[in-house]
């Protein structure tokens, strides 16, 4: 069987950590299966201090002909530039523009068994799809600074960009069996429409678009009115689709309610690349110390596994992902092997062999 190409970027803090786990676990539940081949590669901040740059050569031409990007996290504060902007982040911003990974898919689900922030006691099964290149992060690197007085960066909205981030809303939509609430196929779409005219346009074309969907139901809401919502009501939701940096502010809103960043997945998806990572920072403050939360990233490499099982039209990668959120399910739903953030004491290490014991045993039975 040909071997999948992926490459790895642990990136800085806690990056290398998570993606060690990562790979341990997705190379034990491929056993026998698919051939994973795994590359790791420079980039980040500290990649910075040693080659003077987030993003070399040698990682770039790897990311662009790999199968797959499997990425830890990356910034250091102390890494910045003269603006205060942190260098390392360079690497993700370049890498979503340099692979036109467009849309970022962050899932945001309550396993039984990890505590909420949320007094609520309800199934929590919604999918937030960010727009991945455009919007206010598009302003990376170009924004004005005049006098130490002033500055300034750009929103960007484009018809097709829009477009294309709402259709693949719907894709997503129409794959799942809708809100928890009441097991409706539905789009919030999330916007400032009232204030923004950058906004009004999102919402104008995002329903547009839907028009193209009948069987989805579709709602409206303002962000600020939505960051309420997702506390309140969230087992009413099924798909948001946003702006760029909306998303990634909901998103680490939707993580807490579900158990903390340790727990958030994403994939970040072009029409012929995948970047998956979870959505938390380096966490230099945890790094070294073993203690570090794998979850978040191995369930991204389950994402991955399911993407690349598409491409390749290969069953036994999707079989394995399976594999990983059965695990990961059980593990969470016994209370045993969890790390501090979840309220256990094992270390990264100990949470990964669980893992990889639990699905060596599935497979035995």
């Amino acid at each position: 069987m040909q071997p999948v190409n992926i490459t790895v970027v642990p990136g800085d803090g806690i990056g290398k950590e998570v993606c060690q786990a990562a790979v341990e676990v997705l190379t034990a539940a491929t056993r026998g299966g698919a051939n994973l081949s795994f590359e790791f590669l420079p980039g980040g901040a500290e990649c910075y201090t040693v080659a003077g740059t987030a993003f070399p050569k040698a990682t770039r031409d790897a990311c662009l002909s790999a199968d797959a990007i499997l990425h830890g996290a990356v910034g250091l504060p102390s890494v910045i530039y003269p603006d205060g902007t942190e260098i390392g982040q360079d690497f993700s911003m370049q890498a979503r523009e340099l692979m036109d990974l467009y849309a970022n898919i962050r899932p945001v689900y309550r396993y039984e068994g990890v505590a909420s922030a949320l007094t609520l006691d309800v199934p929590i099964d919604y999918v937030i799809v960010r727009e991945n290149t455009e919007g206010l992060y598009a302003a990376h690197g170009g924004g004005n600074t005049i006098r130490d007085e002033v500055a300034t960066d750009t929103l960007v909205m484009t018809r097709h960009g829009i477009t294309r981030i709402v259709r693949k809303a719907a894709e997503i939509c129409m794959a799942r069996d809708g809100a928890p609430a009441d097991g409706k196929r539905r789009i919030t779409i999330v916007d400032k429409a009232n204030v923004l005219r950058s906004y009004a346009f999102f919402r104008r074309v995002a329903l547009e678009t839907l028009e193209e969907f009948p069987q989805i139901e579709v709602e409206v809401q303002m962000v600020d009115a939505m960051a309420a919502h997702i506390v309140q009501r969230p087992d009413s939701f099924d798909v948001i689709v946003t702006e760029n940096i909306f998303g990634d502010i909901l998103s680490d809103l939707g993580a807490a309610t579900v158990g903390g960043l340790g727990m958030a997945s994403s994939a970040e998806l072009g029409d012929r690349h995948g970047y998956f990572q979870g959505i938390h920072g380096s966490a230099p403050d945890l790094a070294g110390k073993a203690i570090a939360n794998p979850i978040a990233t191995i369930l991204s490499g389950a994402m991955m596994l399911d993407w690349l099982s598409k491409k390749h039209g290969q069953q036994s990668l999707a079989d394995a992902a399976i594999r990983i959120r059965l695990a990961v399910t059980g593990m969470l739903r016994e209370g045993k092997h969890l790390t501090a953030d979840l309220g256990g004491s094992a270390t990264t290490g100990q949470t990964t062999q669980a893992l990889i014991e639990r699905m060596m045993d599935s497979q035995v039975a």
